[in-house]
């Protein structure tokens, strides 16, 4: 009883069979939207930033209490819903469209290659919809940086305002890559978020990097994906959305690059300034600064 109450209200309920991305009807969902909410998270940021600098001195953060091991409970919690979402809405939609692809796609393949004329509604897209509203609350954790840490990451501004600009993409049309791409992430977000949340409220941290092994896991994945859409889109008759696919990987190339250049500092770089940034980087768990210390004694 209880799994079929889980998948009438994650997958069959008549809000989530009846979406439709609508630029009248959803919420956030015009371009204007888009740019403005974006231009305010990255002047806000700046501005806190610049604020907190004339006031106080380098070395002073300002104390969260609670509010930061709150919001990252929230966001563990939201994305395991929509990583559960996604799944059974994605065996639902294949049970219900596989008579109109089957005869040239596996369902794997539908999962990484949407038919030419894929409309954004539906299952999936609802859920794509719920994942692009979460990118609004992912954005909070910057001003926990700044007043935590007093540091301004450039890569956590970019990665934020793209994370939130694709998503947005995905919707706008119909991007292929997108089902894959929301599970793995939402999978990776629930275990990190997960993770600081259990380090958040003093229990003990893992004994390697262990949000930055598992950024690193999922832009591999997200790596390996984009090959087989390209691989697709050329072998079976093309993938809808390939224009905004295409301007996605690029922007998954650039994420990429700024994250391997942070992995290879963490552990190529033994300097106090390696150091620092581990310390004050968004993506590091912690620990890291211990680790780099011992290495260099």
């Amino acid at each position: 009883m209880l799994i079929h109450d889980l998948v009438y209200w994650l997958s069959e309920h008549p809000s989530i069979v009846g979406f439709r991305w609508s630029h009248t009807h959803s919420w956030g969902s015009t371009w204007s939207f888009l740019f403005s909410s974006i231009a305010f998270y990255l002047a806000f940021a700046i501005v806190v930033h610049l604020f907190l600098s004339l006031l106080l001195s380098p070395d002073r953060t300002v104390p969260l209490g609670p509010i930061p091991a709150i919001h990252c409970l929230s966001m563990a919690l939201i994305s395991t819903l929509i990583s559960a979402g996604i799944l059974l809405s994605s065996v639902a939609e294949i049970r219900d469209t596989r008579w109109f692809w089957r005869r040239s796609k596996t369902p794997f393949q539908w999962l990484l290659c949407f038919p030419l004329g894929t409309r954004p509604s539906g299952r999936v897209f609802f859920w794509s919809y719920i994942y692009y509203l979460s990118r609004f609350f992912h954005m909070f954790r910057t001003i926990f940086t700044i007043f935590g840490h007093r540091r301004l990451s450039f890569f956590q501004l970019f990665n934020h305002s793209i994370s939130t600009f694709m998503s947005f993409l995905w919707l706008e049309f119909s991007q292929s890559f997108q089902v894959l791409a929301i599970l793995s992430t939402s999978l990776v977000y629930a275990v990190v978020y997960g993770y600081r949340f259990w380090t958040a409220i003093g229990l003990r941290r893992a004994c390697f990097p262990f949000v930055v092994n598992c950024q690193f896991v999922l832009l591999g994945c997200n790596l390996a994906c984009h090959v087989g859409v390209l691989m697709l889109h050329f072998m079976k008759g093309g993938c809808n959305g390939i224009g905004a696919w295409v301007f996605n990987s690029v922007l998954n190339g650039a994420i990429l690059l700024l994250f391997l250049n942070f992995y290879l500092k963490i552990h190529l770089g033994k300097t106090q300034e390696s150091v620092k940034i581990i310390k004050h980087h968004p993506c590091s768990s912690g620990n890291l600064e211990i680790q780099l210390k011992e290495k260099n004694h």
